[in-house]
């Protein structure tokens, strides 16, 4: 039977590959935008931004709150 169940989900091999991948590229993107050095990086580039007038007080502070949000909510599900 094994062989059997193997040549008939040979032609889904490529579609259970690109969903794999997928959810890696997922993970890594989850992982680096929850990662404390991103973040970090992020809330110095809203403060250059605000310091050279780019962005007004009240913008840098939206800023930092979504940062921080992504940053408390990827705790929160357990991501490193």
């Amino acid at each position: 039977m094994g062989l059997i169940s193997s040549i008939l989900t040979l032609p889904f091999l490529p579609v259970r590959g690109v969903v794999t991948l997928g959810e890696l590229i997922q993970r890594q993107v989850e992982q680096e935008l929850t990662s404390p050095m991103a973040i970090r990086a992020q809330l110095e580039e809203i403060e250059r931004q605000r310091q050279s007038g780019l962005i007004s007080e009240e913008e840098e502070a939206e800023a930092q709150q979504e940062v921080l949000g992504r940053l408390i909510g990827g705790q929160a599900t357990g991501a490193p």
